[in-house]
């Protein structure tokens, strides 16, 4: 009997899960998407080494380490400030990112996965620093 309802929880987690976070490669789908200033944005890692993103929005946050494919996503969280995205790559791994915004200027950061065949795990963190110079904010992928 025991077994039998842990089948049917299990079941219905899962059921409950699929219909509250649809998969989607929607751009713009995430509520917390508009939440920061579009512009020029300082993406420190916690290994030290920094990247600078023109951005209109969130979005290419959630696939700093799978920049530029083509990525199906399973949105776990959405809310205004925060947001967790599972996304999956054909071909080229997957992730996981935590994104939480502290103001629409400071963006927290967490993700880990794999990308080409290696895994990854890092926390950072985006500063924005100004207007973009010479490029449009970059949309999603």
């Amino acid at each position: 009997m025991w077994r039998f309802l842990s089948i049917t929880a299990a079941v219905a987690l899962a059921a409950a899960v699929a219909s509250a976070a649809p998969l989607t490669g929607k751009p713009g789908a995430l509520m917390s998407s508009k939440a920061i200033t579009p512009g020029s944005w300082n993406v420190v890692f916690d290994d030290g080494s920094s990247r600078r993103i023109c951005l209109a929005d969130i979005e290419p946050l959630i696939q700093l380490a799978h920049a530029g494919p083509s990525c199906g996503r399973f949105v776990i969280q959405d809310e205004r400030d925060r947001a967790t995205v599972h996304y999956t790559c054909p071909g080229n791994g997957w992730g996981r990112t935590s994104i939480v915004i502290e103001t629409p200027r400071l963006v927290r950061i967490s993700s880990q996965g794999i990308a080409a065949r290696t895994p990854f795990a890092f926390d950072a963190e985006a500063r924005r620093v100004g207007e973009c110079q010479g490029s449009r904010p970059r949309q999603p992928n």
